[in-house]
């Protein structure tokens, strides 16, 4: 950074009025780019999962609560982890302050994960989140939407990960998916995003971007990120997460 280039005032108001130009087309192109994802064609879910919540066994459908959208986490805790992955840990610390926001626009948000509820309860109030959070334990929820993976993907040393196979990474991985319900309660498929396709959950980087240094990573998040409870008492951990991969 010391031998960063250093100009006039008049020299960078010029050059940042190019890097704007730049900017709004990219804002535009991201634009069209949700209408598209918008208009993506919707699976009807027939399969009836069944997960574990702090009020007792609920259904997909009755995740959604009074809304007809519905926003899931997969959070990577498997039923014999520890603790909950660092990089969805940091993700999940963005949640909280929009949940008021997403339910008074119809979207309900949750986290699954396929740990035992006891340990979802446990991992979650180390952390102090408030937002939903369920267990898939005992449904083939995560593996039919390919974020968990079997002793046979492990075997093989390949598994069906973002839309393609990939040498087997974990038998946990993350990604965001969206449901919605219709007026006669079925439900649909509309969307699913795995690997970096969930960055844009962290508000973090957002702000990372607009600093002198930005992210300031080599690779990826594991090289600073922590949970947000060890960042004086801990060295950086290896995350699970997998996020350096697009």
């Amino acid at each position: 950074m010391e031998s960063h280039k250093i100009v006039s005032q008049n020299e960078w108001t010029e050059a940042r009025k190019a890097l704007l130009a730049e900017e709004r087309a990219f804002t535009h192109a991201r634009d069209a780019l949700v209408a598209k994802r918008q208009a993506l064609p919707w699976v009807k879910v027939d399969k009836t999962y069944t997960f574990e919540t702090p009020q007792g066994p609920r259904t997909l459908a009755q995740l959604f609560g009074p809304r007809s959208q519905l926003l899931i986490y997969h959070f990577m805790l498997g039923p014999e982890w520890e603790e909950g992955c660092p990089g969805c840990s940091f993700l999940s610390d963005h949640v909280d302050g929009a949940l008021t926001h997403l339910e008074h626009h119809d979207v309900t948000y949750v986290a699954v994960s396929r740990a035992p509820l006891a340990k979802i309860e446990a991992f979650k109030k180390r952390m102090g989140w408030r937002f939903p959070w369920v267990s898939s334990h005992g449904s083939d929820f995560n593996f039919d939407y390919h974020v968990s993976f079997s002793e046979a993907d492990k075997a093989r040393g390949k598994a069906i990960y973002n839309y393609a196979e990939q040498d087997y990474m974990s038998d946990e991985l993350p990604g965001v998916s969206a449901f919605y319900r219709d007026k006669a309660g079925n439900v649909y498929h509309t969307y699913s995003t795995y690997a970096r396709g969930a960055e844009m959950l962290i508000g973090t980087y957002a702000m990372l971007e607009l600093t002198a240094k930005g992210r300031n990573e080599k690779k990826d998040m594991r090289e600073w990120m922590r949970h947000h409870d060890r960042y004086e008492n801990a060295p950086a951990q290896s995350s699970c997460c997998g996020h350096e991969k697009s």
